[in-house]
C-alpha cells in the first residue's frame, strides 16, 4: 500500500483522529513526519505550501495541498469510493455533510470554548456563557440519541465519515461536560461511540477515552472573608448623614464601611525592599549586565522580609503544545490576582511540544510560600522550593528564570510570562 500523501499534525488532535480513521478504513497510507508546532509551520518551506500555517495540513503524492480537518477527511474519502464513507448517492452524501457540520458546530465548538474558559485561556470566566454552551452541546447530543435509537449508524448501514466525526467530537465531550448522570440517559449515543472507537482498525487511533464522573466546573480564586459589620454608632451632631448606595437587589441605608480583613502578611515587620520598585526596575532595565535589573535586585533585596522560590509544575507529562503550556501559566497567574501586592513571578515553558516542562522563580513576601500562592485554587498543582541565593546553583536558576534563558536537563526556555 503506497502512501497517498503527507499529513502534518500533532498527536491527539481531534481532526487528525478523523483523518487517520478515514485513511485506515479506506485502505490509504499517510506519512506522518516529525512535526513541531509553532516552529515547523513558521518555516518558509511550510508557509510556501500552506500560507496560513495551520494544521492539519495534507500534501498528496501529486502535489495537491489542503488544510482544515473536515475537508482533508472528505477528500481522502473520495479516493476510496468503494469504502462508501461518503454514502452511495447524492442524498446520502448530503446527509454525511449535514452530520459532519452538525458535530463540529454543535458539539466540538462549544466543547472547545468551555475547555478554554475553564482552564483560564479565555478570561474573564462567564458562567451564563458556560451554561449556554453546555446546554447547546447537550441538546445536540440528545438529538443524536433520538436518531440513533432506530439505527446503528447515522446515514447508511455502514460507517461513514459522519459517524467518525460525531464519535471524535463525542469523545472530547465525555471528557469534559457529558458526565455520568448525562451519559446514563444516552445509551444509544454511547453504543454508537463505543462501536466506532473499538473498531479493530480504529481502536489504536482513538486511544483511551476519559469519562468524567462530574462535569468540569470553574473554580474561582479564593476571596478574603470580611468580618461581620458592627452596629453603627449614633451620629454625632453636625456629622454628615451616611450616603446611600445601590445594593444588588434594593437600596438600603449605608452603614459605616466595613474594615477589610487584614492579611497576615501585612503584619510582618516592615521591609526595606519595595516590591513595586523592583517590578518597575525589572520592566525598565535589561535583566543582566551592569546597571541591570538583577544588579538592582541584589543591591536592594531584603532576605528577612522577602524570600525567593523555585516553582515547578507537577504534571508536566500532561503538557502538549507549548502555546497551551504557556496559557497554563497565564491561567495560574490570573488566579493569583489577590496576591499581586505580595508577589513577583517569572515562569516559563522549557522544551518542545509534547516534551515540555513548566518552571520558574517567585519573589514573595515573608518566608513561606503558601500564604501567598494559596490565593490560586490550583496552587497545589505546583511544587515550591525556597532558593538560597548564596548557593551558586540556586542563584543560577533564579537568574536564568528572570532572564528567560533558563535551561533544565537540556530543555531550553521556549516562552514565559511575568506576574508583576
Amino acid at each position: 500500500m503506497s502512501a497517498v500523501g503527507t499529513l502534518w499534525t500533532v498527536p491527539g488532535m481531534r481532526q487528525a483522529i478523523v483523518i487517520r480513521s478515514v485513511a485506515a478504513l479506506a485502505g490509504l497510507q499517510l506519512d506522518l513526519p516529525e512535526y513541531k508546532h509553532f516552529e515547523d509551520n513558521k518555516k518558509p518551506e511550510f508557509t510556501a505550501k500552506f500560507p496560513h500555517g495551520k494544521i492539519p495540513a495534507l500534501e498528496t503524492a501529486d502535489g495537491f495541498k489542503l488544510f482544515e480537518g473536515a475537508p482533508i477527511a472528505r477528500y481522502l474519502s473520495t479516493l476510496a469510493p468503494n469504502s462508501n464513507l461518503l454514502g452511495t448517492n447524492d442524498q446520502e452524501a448530503a446527509l454525511v455533510d449535514q452530520w459532519v457540520h452538525f458535530a463540529e458546530s454543535e458539539i466540538s465548538t462549544p466543547n472547545d470554548i468551555m475547555w478554554q474558559m475553564l482552564n483560564g485561556y479565555l478570561t474573564p470566566y462567564n458562567k451564563p456563557i458556560h451554561n449556554t454552551l453546555a446546554e447547546r452541546q447537550l441538546r445536540a447530543i440528545n438529538t443524536l440519541e433520538t436518531v440513533l435509537a432506530t439505527r446503528t449508524f447515522l446515514v447508511t448501514e455502514r460507517i461513514t465519515l459522519a459517524d467518525i466525526v460525531v464519535a471524535s467530537s463525542f469523545q472530547r465531550a465525555v471528557g469534559l461536560a457529558i458526565d455520568a448522570s448525562a451519559r446514563a440517559k444516552l445509551p444509544n449515543t454511547i453504543r454508537h461511540f463505543e462501536t466506532l472507537a473499538n473498531q479493530p482498525k480504529l481502536k489504536e487511533i482513538f486511544g483511551e477515552t476519559t469519562y468524567v464522573e462530574k462535569a468540569a466546573q470553574y473554580v474561582a480564586p479564593a476571596k478574603e472573608k470580611k468580618p461581620a459589620a458592627a452596629a453603627p454608632a449614633p451620629a454625632a451632631p453636625k456629622e454628615k448623614k451616611p450616603k446611600k448606595v445601590e445594593d444588588d437587589e434594593e437600596d438600603e441605608p449605608l452603614v459605616p464601611e466595613e474594615p477589610k480583613a487584614k492579611n497576615p502578611l501585612d503584619s510582618l515587620p516592615k521591609s526595606t525592599f519595595n516590591l513595586e520598585d523592583w517590578k518597575r526596575a525589572y520592566s525598565n532595565k535589561d535583566t543582566r549586565g551592569p546597571g541591570g535589573a538583577l544588579e538592582w535586585f541584589y543591591e536592594n533585596f531584603d532576605k528577612d522580609g522577602f524570600s525567593v522560590w523555585r516553582v515547578d509544575f507537577k504534571y508536566n507529562e500532561e503538557l502538549t503544545l507549548t502555546f497551551m503550556s504557556s496559557n497554563q501559566i497565564g491561567g495560574f497567574f490570573n488566579r493569583l490576582e489577590a496576591s499581586r501586592k505580595y508577589l513577583f513571578g517569572s515562569v516559563g515553558v522549557l522544551g518542545e511540544s509534547n516534551a515540555s516542562i513548566i518552571a520558574g522563580a517567585l519573589i514573595l513576601r515573608g518566608q513561606e510560600a503558601t500564604p501567598v500562592v494559596n490565593a490560586a485554587p490550583d496552587y497545589e498543582s505546583y511544587e515550591y522550593k525556597q532558593l538560597d541565593l548564596d548557593n551558586a546553583d540556586d542563584k543560577k536558576f533564579f537568574e536564568g528564570a528572570l532572564a528567560w534563558d533558563l535551561e533544565i536537563d537540556g530543555k531550553v526556555w521556549k516562552d514565559g510570562k511575568n506576574f508583576k
